[in-house]
């Protein structure tokens, strides 16, 4: 007996495109599909027009809020980022130790800091080292406050003065000199030996106001009352 031949599969006509999966005819035929979708309804009976104009006859009208700078000076919030200031200790002394930190924190690049080693005739700071050269490029700070974050002795700090604006570019680039905090009374111009302690821990760690670590010791310790 001989073997039932398949029945003939029908060629494609001339013009005819080929078969394509299911899958693909069913996204071509969504992606062609036009859209049903409905603008969206304004919210005023208003043309587009007159509500832009009624934006601007609306304003007209509110009190106007004059600010008579630079003849009043504007007051800042407390916590503004303004101007640095390198403090001192209450002898004097620089409280910057030249560690760099607030350099490398710095993420525009604007801080620029050289230390320096102390000697017991020329001391400038309680530590090792001291900053001998400080400088901070204004065109380029942002005052972020990162440095701030940085400092490990809290030498340096932002101020309230927010007037930084000059035509020449050297004058932004301000100087250790400049950026030191003035002397106050009691104070005395570095260098000069420590009078607050010994050592540097007598700064940093104890309040130099505060009594001797001997004299703690010896006062009688009072219990606390309920």
């Amino acid at each position: 007996m001989s073997e039932p031949t398949p029945p003939p599969t029908a060629e494609p006509t001339s013009g005819a495109s080929p078969a394509r999966p299911e899958g693909t005819a069913i996204a071509r035929q969504s992606s062609e599909a036009p859209s049903n979708t409905a603008p969206g309804k304004r919210s005023s009976w208003l043309p587009g027009p007159a509500q832009g104009f009624g934006v601007t006859f609306a304003t007209m009208f509110k009190k106007v809020t004059t600010e008579e700078y630079p003849e009043v000076p504007k007051q800042t919030k407390p916590r503004y980022h303004g101007r640095h200031v390198l403090n001192r200790h209450p002898d004097g002394l620089e409280k910057c130790v030249g560690c760099e930190l607030c350099a490398w924190a710095c993420p525009a690049d604007a801080i620029y800091v050289e230390g320096g080693d102390n000697t017991e005739d020329a001391r400038f700071s309680p530590g090792e080292r001291y900053g001998a050269v400080y400088q901070i490029n204004y065109l380029r700070c942002i005052f972020c406050g990162l440095c701030i974050e940085a400092c490990p002795t809290r030498s340096l700090t932002m101020s309230n003065d927010f007037e930084l604006a000059d035509d020449d570019r050297q004058a932004l680039i301000y100087t250790k000199e400049q950026l030191m905090a003035p002397l106050l009374p009691g104070m005395e111009q570095p260098p000069h030996p420590m009078r607050l302690g010994e050592n540097e821990q007598d700064y940093y760690v104890r309040d130099p106001t505060a009594a001797s670590p001997t004299q703690q010791a010896a006062e009688p310790v009072l219990e606390e009352r309920a």
